[in-house]
């Protein structure tokens, strides 16, 4: 074996790819990266949590969003944060059904919300 034989495989190893005429054509827009990304270190829940935390001032008016805000998404439930007790009987009981609704149309991540 001659040596830029030898050269070639201990790189084709090293580099766990085979030695072709030019390098592979691994090019990849950023957002197909990130689509794929994402999902493995468990953050594409975390782009969803900062997107409906934007949107929940529309989905629920102005003195709503003044008392309460999503603090997590985990396994397709939302946590909201509540200030007021009142407030809280209110989201509970009232606007829960109609929240989930709009939160699912616009968010298909969500399952389910809960108010603390």
């Amino acid at each position: 074996m001659r040596a830029d034989q030898i050269r070639r495989m201990v790189l084709e190893e090293w580099r766990g790819l085979p030695d072709g005429d030019g390098p592979p054509d691994r090019c990849v827009s950023v957002s197909q990266a990130l689509a794929v990304l994402l999902p493995k270190l468990g953050l594409s829940e975390r782009v969803d949590e900062e997107q409906i935390r934007e949107a929940w001032a529309g989905l629920v008016g102005p003195f709503l969003s003044a008392h309460s805000q999503p603090a997590a998404l985990r396994r397709g439930t939302l946590t909201v944060q509540v200030l007021q007790p009142s407030v809280r009987y209110e989201l509970e009981r009232a606007w829960k059904s109609e929240l989930l609704s709009k939160l699912r149309a616009r968010f298909p991540v969500i399952r389910a919300i809960r108010f603390a």
